[in-house]
């Protein structure tokens, strides 16, 4: 019997990595461009005329779009394989949101009133081309062995949190007054300029970037595993029984009730600052940023001595505690005049800034240890299946929760969704309790 080649020893250990690299500078980038738009995209539907609970609803697009399209993309990748099927979203994506972009001018030349309907079909587009990231986590399960399956779909979470960092910042640079300047003198004359038309340009941009290093360097896996998606149960089929299972099912609910919550917070955030401060895109930017960034912070270096001190448990009920808090009173900070200004900085904005800060913390501290939590009772051949009953449980929340919250903005007033929000983490604190005193850990009253 020959002997093993080292060398084809080393390649076997190192091209998983190399995959999983990839796979994380693909979905990085396809997030940022996803982030970017963020600080724009209830401003400008805004721009043609639509309403809070209007601007929820193209939000909420996407979401619903993913949800529907991430088990039509995972059976596709099985049967046709994983790397055309990450092509070809990426190059949905590129199409996506250049109509985003060019939404003005397009609008009337297919018959509508504005370029509202052309900025939901690219919503809509781009939400089914999202559910690229199953295939992603299949990808994951191709390549690497059970035992290492959770830590690679770690890795891949990280590129989430990092692109909705990075995304906002990118967007307030490119839409700023001298980016719009530079832009217009080197840009054609028949490429639209605006606060809103340049991010979503910037999107396209590195969606394309992204197709031409996806089809240079990553290559179709050898074998591949069979999905979830080739089951043939709905997505919403599993969710249900995942719900009723004892171990795992008030984790779901969490999951879903924390993810409700916290969309319904992002949607209706830009429309409060812009109608109590004045804010825009650049403004709104800098913002979203700076609790991106304090999400990162404890995600990235605080979790791990906190989970040692505290555990999973305690954590997810203090983040949960905190957000209930914070959540109703960001409307009511927003309008305080309470705290002295700082230079240009309303006090509105230092006291929104300080609020923002410990809602950031609970976030991350939420989200972090609940995705431990499911881990950790799923079994060591269920962690794929766990993080997808997470994702679909998020989906299917951020497609209600933005909606509903900007049926409550318009038709109640400001400060209502919010309060909503913190009120939707109460049962979660209380969930949580429950399943704590049922397991025999420790919890804060």
């Amino acid at each position: 019997m020959p002997a093993d080649d080292p060398d084809d020893d080393a390649e076997r250990e190192t091209t998983p990595r190399r995959v999983i690299a990839t796979l994380f500078f693909i979905v990085f980038l396809d997030l940022l461009g996803f982030g970017i738009l963020i600080p724009v995209i209830p401003l400008y539907a805004e721009s043609f005329g639509a309403n809070e609970f209007v601007g929820g609803l193209l939000i909420a697009t996407y979401s619903l779009f993913q949800f529907v399209g991430a088990p039509i993309l995972g059976r596709l990748s099985d049967e046709r394989g994983r790397r055309p099927v990450l092509l070809i979203s990426l190059a949905g994506s590129v199409i996506a949101w250049t109509l985003f972009g060019v939404a003005g001018e397009l609008g009337p030349l297919i018959g509508a009133a504005n370029g509202l309907v052309v900025l939901f079909l690219a919503r809509a587009l781009a939400g089914v081309m999202g559910g690229n990231i199953a295939t992603a986590n299949a990808y994951i399960a191709d390549v690497t062995p059970p035992e290492e399956r959770a830590k690679g779909l770690g890795i891949l979470g990280a590129a989430f949190g990092l692109g909705f960092v990075f995304g906002p910042a990118i967007a307030g640079v490119v839409s700023s007054p001298f980016a719009l300047s530079v832009f217009r003198d080197v840009l054609p004359a028949v490429v639209p300029v605006s606060e809103f038309t340049i991010p979503s340009f910037v999107a396209a941009t590195l969606s394309a970037a992204n197709l031409v290093v996806a089809f240079v360097v990553l290559p179709e896996p050898r074998e591949r595993v069979e999905s979830a998606a080739s089951s043939g149960r709905s997505r919403l089929r599993e969710l249900l029984d995942a719900v009723r299972s004892p171990a795992i099912g008030t984790l779901i609910v969490s999951f879903f009730l924390a993810s409700f919550a916290f969309s319904a917070f992002e949607s209706q955030f830009i429309f409060l600052t812009n109608d109590q401060l004045g804010y825009g895109t650049a403004a709104n930017a800098v913002l979203l940023t700076y609790i991106g960034v304090v999400i990162a912070i404890v995600q990235g270096g605080l979790i791990g001595p906190l989970t040692d001190r505290f555990g999973e448990y305690r954590l997810a009920v203090g983040g949960a505690a905190i957000q209930a808090v914070t959540l109703a009173l960001v409307p009511f900070a927003v309008t305080s005049t309470v705290l002295p200004a700082l230079g240009p900085v309303e006090s509105g904005a230092v006291a929104l800034a300080l609020v923002s800060t410990p809602l950031a913390v609970g976030n991350a501290l939420t989200n972090v240890s609940l995705n431990a939590l499911v881990s950790r009772t799923a079994g060591d051949d269920e962690q794929g299946g766990a993080f997808g009953l997470t994702q679909s449980a998020g989906s299917l929340a951020r497609t209600v929760g933005p909606a509903l919250a900007g049926l409550l903005y318009v038709a109640v007033d400001y400060w209502s969704p919010f309060v909503a929000a913190g009120v939707v983490f109460v049962p979660v604190v209380f969930l949580l309790v429950r399943l704590g005193e049922a397991r025999s850990v420790p919890v804060p009253e």
